[in-house]
């Protein structure tokens, strides 16, 4: 069955470039991100891996740790970022899991149906402090993912697990947020003390509650 947002994240046991892990154990408290990779020494992939390595102090301030996967072995996950290092002027800063036997990419639904049974698409997931999935995407092998828009969307994720917000199209984190429809008109002043417009009764702004 695939997984859907709200499921708990199927917990495991993997090798990666950094050691073992149980990926419940290791994401402790936090946040997390999965993502996987169809193979190892594939120009996309690399470009990638390159990008999160760049913004991995921005996850870590939102207190998300971040994995990547493909179904390759640990020798050539260890050689290849060699090379991701290299062209992509950085240095990867998180674990990459061998899944060479398929487990993970069964169990997360990662195994590209048209292409080949070697092949993971391009599926990222955000997993809360609960366990629950947040946020599934899934890219074509051909395109690769804004890591910004991923940040993006952990903020508005964060946000609106804490405060009764949702946030509007193309938000960025210190815009005005939508108080969602559940909150009376009369409880407003109490929970958004900053104040709001009501633009329709179903449509009510703030300024973003937790700055």
């Amino acid at each position: 069955m695939s997984l859907r947002l709200g499921d708990i994240a199927p917990n495991f046991v993997a090798e990666t470039t950094e050691g073992k892990i149980n990926f419940h154990e290791y994401l402790g408290d936090g946040w997390g991100v999965l993502f996987s990779h169809p193979a190892d020494y594939t120009p996309v992939c690399t470009t990638e891996l390159g990008a999160v390595a760049k913004l991995k102090s921005e996850f870590d301030k939102r207190n998300v740790k971040v994995l990547a996967l493909s179904v390759d072995g640990l020798a050539d996950h260890k050689e290849w970022i060699k090379d991701i290092n290299e062209t992509q002027n950085t240095t990867v800063n998180f674990p990459l899991i061998a899944d060479e036997d398929r487990k993970v990419a069964e169990l997360y639904d990662m195994i590209h149906p048209n292409a080949s049974e070697k092949a993971t698409v391009r599926s990222v997931f955000v997993i809360g402090n609960d366990k629950k999935i947040k946020l599934i995407i899934t890219y074509p092998a051909s395109t690769g993912r804004n890591f910004e828009e991923l940040l993006r969307v952990i903020d508005s994720l964060q946000l609106t697990a804490y405060h009764s917000v949702a946030t509007p199209a193309d938000w960025k984190y210190g815009e005005d947020v939508v108080i969602v429809p559940s909150v009376a008109d009369a409880d407003i002043p109490a929970k958004f003390p900053k104040g709001h417009t009501r633009i329709k009764p179903y449509l009510r702004t703030t300024p973003q509650p937790n700055i």
